[in-house]
């Protein structure tokens, strides 16, 4: 079991490193929307840093890292799962602007 003396023997060190990671990830988008590429292309690098910054933040800031693994493991089948089911809904979003589809 860990105890508040633990996490503060870490020290702050840790925590800037990946600040500092985050820092550099927001450049690297900014640089990523300034190239001449194909819209997909943009989309597809700036989703990954988007989700590389998203995994840092998650597993340090909000302290996922010390956790035990089935916990994690647990987070991200959790999250993924929602985030499948939240997309169910989108083919259907259709239907508001063109009406029923096939309806003749």
């Amino acid at each position: 079991m860990t105890t508040a003396e633990d996490h503060k023997s870490d020290g702050i060190g840790k925590d800037l490193i990946v600040y500092v990671c985050l820092l550099a990830l927001a450049g690297l988008q900014f640089v990523i929307a300034y190239q001449n590429i194909d819209a997909s292309q943009m989309f597809t690098r700036m989703l990954a840093v988007a989700c590389i910054e998203a995994g840092l933040a998650v597993l340090f800031f909000m302290h996922l890292w010390t956790e035990k693994r089935a916990f994690l493991l647990f987070v991200v089948i959790f999250t993924v799962g929602v985030l499948l089911g939240m997309q169910y809904g989108w083919t259907d979003s259709f239907r508001m602007v063109t009406g029923t589809p096939f309806a003749k």
